[in-house]
């Protein structure tokens, strides 16, 4: 008889500002409910919060622990992917279809991923989420590049 033992699912470290707190519940709760660990470094209500106070905290989490994905959700992406992308060892990849979603990981080994909350449904955000923390990293030509990403 075989044993299976099914990959280990990476922490998600999830925050947003108030334009994606509603979206950013919902995936907390489909995350959770698909046995994925959750940490929701916030914000904790849809009052006025600036992005840099929640995407600061979670990209250092995810630049200290590298089994752990991030997602970070604003409402453009850009700010919060601005942000993130201040960390050594972030790679922020704002997406909003499962093609670049995929993409991010497969080329370009992102860690956290940038939603932006007024442009895409919470069902692409569920469908976006699942691409981005189930797609490996393809190496290869491609990690020759992520080599010269970061700055010294």
């Amino acid at each position: 008889m075989r044993h299976y033992k099914e990959p280990m699912k990476p922490k998600v470290i999830l925050g947003s500002d108030h334009a994606g707190f509603h979206m950013k519940q919902s995936l907390k709760d489909w995350l959770t409910s698909e046995g994925y660990i959750v940490e929701d470094y916030g914000v904790l209500s849809d009052s006025p919060a600036d992005y840099p106070d929640v995407a600061h905290p979670v990209a250092k989490r995810v630049s200290e622990d590298d089994t752990c994905k991030g997602i970070l959700l604003c409402g453009s992406g850009n700010g919060v992917a601005i942000t993130a992308n201040k960390h050594a060892d972030i790679r922020a990849a704002i997406c909003w279809n499962d093609e670049l979603a995929s993409l991010a990981r497969l080329h370009n080994d992102a860690n956290i991923l940038c939603i932006p909350a007024r442009f895409v449904t919470t069902e692409d955000a569920k469908s976006m989420s699942e691409r981005f923390l189930t797609t490996d990293f393809e190496g290869g030509r491609h990690q020759r590049r992520v080599d010269k990403m970061r700055c010294v």
